[in-house]
């Protein structure tokens, strides 16, 4: 059976160590809407899918060709 989310949910640890900042800059990033991150929010909790960080970091790709 197919789940209907197939997409891994990160943790806010798990994206700004991949990101190279700290927690707490996500959660400027969240309250301030300084970058265009987008974020699951289920109570208290908060999740990133995958594939919205991996766009985020293409979407911030520099030079290049």
């Amino acid at each position: 059976m197919t789940s209907p989310f197939p997409q891994i949910l990160l943790t806010p640890e798990q994206v700004a160590e991949c990101l190279g900042v700290s927690v707490e800059t996500l959660n400027v990033w969240r309250c301030t809407k300084r970058y265009n991150l987008p974020y699951v929010k289920a109570g208290r909790l908060v999740r990133y899918r995958r594939a919205d960080v991996e766009a985020f970091v293409a979407s911030r790709l520099q030079g290049g060709k």
